[in-house]
């Protein structure tokens, strides 16, 4: 799956000239896009640790296996000149054993390594300290780094600090005990981005604790971390019933595709996120959820769900009901969401109000909200609506609903119609040209801004974003190969 690329003409001839060569600021060279004013060929962690770093220096690691080498790479760079932490060859520096690198400092970018035949016993393998900001990791591999016991619990990634970039990685075959990745409340601005990585499978754990992504934990729940994560692939990450769990606020998950997940993308902690633009394909899996809603003033829009079989709390979308005075750590009632311009297909149970009443000392229903403009096209024995527990207060306009017996009571607002939706080459449903669901958006939702109900059409960046096009590292191909839609 890994293909080998030749290194530059530049990085060649800075490995003859010797592991330093420095050079004047007009004569600088380009390695991977980014100025090199000095360059350092390592091989090992003693090797880098040796280095007095300064902007615009870069790193070369010897291609090879790097065993039972704990990197640290400590330096402060600059937004005009970054430090890189750069593998040789991409794809050909395998960090194995008890490998693992900590980065701290600033403007810091580590590209091209592979992690894979090893594990740790408890340190994270990739580490954003708390003093980092502004740093980078991006094609890179962490693969089945697994400790022999699955108790054992770390991080394959964590984040702490702020700004942060995670891109291009993939991450696959985690059995132990702890997220996959984690980012680290704070009381400074976070706004980290995490983009274009390629989520392989995780396989279910017996507890909680198993979550591909958690930003933030309950003690920082009523702080926005202002993170982003876009256009990643999910497929099969199983760990546990939170696929993405959010416990912050003022964070946006838009652009991802999660591909027969056992899970949900749950904004479990937190107020004020959005959630837009992804892509729900679970294939029939009974245990492949939507997005869950907990907390206030979410916004959740343009999402597209097609042949999912989840129900209640693992239903397309779960509005949640919350506990009267919740700690923390419980769940904080549902106000004011906005749940507009989404379509299913196929799905069992489109929604669930009021979802998981009772349990957890959940009594408060969800308040305040909208349900408009969604558009469902189903099978006759799958349920639209369920009222697990009865709103307060919610409007419901615009809403298009399909094949749905009229013993199924629904509110006004949906009207029993049929969307016309046809199947595309690349598997996804879309509207013909006299749809009744072209024009039709009503009411005031102005970061929808479309004039048509459901979801849009499949555009160029979401048909890349099935085929896994320009996600994960730039050194595997046929990564898009297992992403298979049925209709």
């Amino acid at each position: 799956m890994m293909r080998n690329f030749s290194v530059l003409s530049a990085l060649s001839l800075l490995l003859v000239m010797g592991s330093s060569c420095e050079k004047p600021a007009a004569v600088k060279l380009q390695l991977n896009g980014i100025a090199c004013v000095q360059c350092h060929t390592i091989q090992s962690a003693a090797d880098l640790q040796a280095l007095s770093l300064q902007p615009g220096d870069t790193v070369i690691m010897k291609s090879g296996q790097w065993t039972n080498q704990e990197l640290t790479f400590s330096a402060q760079g600059t937004s005009q000149q970054p430090i890189v932490l750069l593998a040789e060859q991409p794809g050909a520096v395998i960090m194995k054993g008890t490998s693992s690198i900590s980065i701290t400092g600033k403007w810091l970018v580590v590209n091209g390594l592979v992690f894979q035949n090893g594990y740790t016993s408890g340190k994270n393998v990739v580490d954003f300290t708390s003093s980092s900001s502004n740093c980078r990791l991006t094609n890179t591999v962490i693969v089945d780094y697994n400790p022999p016991a699955a108790t054992t619990d770390y991080r394959w990634v964590s984040i702490n600090g702020s700004n942060h970039r995670i891109d291009h990685c993939y991450l696959k075959g985690k059995l132990h005990q702890g997220p996959t990745m984690v980012v680290w409340g704070t009381n400074k601005t976070m706004k980290h981005r995490i983009d274009h990585n390629f989520f392989g499978e995780r396989a279910e754990l017996p507890n909680n604790g198993g979550e591909t992504i958690r930003i933030g934990t309950s003690d920082w729940s009523m702080t926005s971390a202002f993170t982003t994560i876009e256009d990643n692939i999910f497929q099969r990450c199983n760990g546990e019933t939170e696929i993405i769990s959010n416990k912050m606020g003022g964070d946006t998950i838009r652009n991802n595709f999660f591909h027969e997940s056992e899970g949900t993308l749950c904004l479990r902690h937190g107020n004020g996120s959005a959630v837009y633009g992804n892509y729900f394909v679970g294939n029939g899996n009974s245990a492949a959820g939507g997005i869950r809603i907990i907390g206030e003033d979410h916004i959740v829009y343009n999402n597209y769900f097609q042949n999912m079989a989840g129900t209640g709390q693992k239903a397309p979308l779960a509005v949640m009901d919350g506990v009267p005075n919740s700690p923390l750590s419980g769940y904080y009632q549902v106000k004011r969401v906005k749940v507009v311009a989404n379509t299913m297909i196929k799905c069992k149970q489109s929604f669930d109000i009021g979802s998981g009443k009772g349990g957890n000392s959940r009594t408060l229903p969800p308040t305040d909200g909208h349900i408009a403009n969604n558009v469902v096209s189903q099978a006759a024995s799958s349920t639209v609506l369920t009222f697990t527990d009865q709103p307060i207060n919610f409007t419901y306009q615009g809403n298009i609903v399909f094949d749905v017996p009229t013993s199924q009571q629904l509110p006004a607002g949906f009207t029993r119609q049929n969307p016309k939706y046809t199947l595309t080459t690349d598997g996804i449903y879309e509207p013909t040209s006299t749809s009744p669901v072209l024009g039709a958006f009503v009411g005031n939702y102005p970061f929808a801004a479309a004039a048509d109900a459901g979801a849009p059409k499949l555009d160029a960046k979401h048909r890349d974003l099935l085929k896994a096009q320009n996600i994960g590292p730039g050194f595997m191909t046929g990564l898009g190969n297992s992403l298979v839609i049925n209709p």
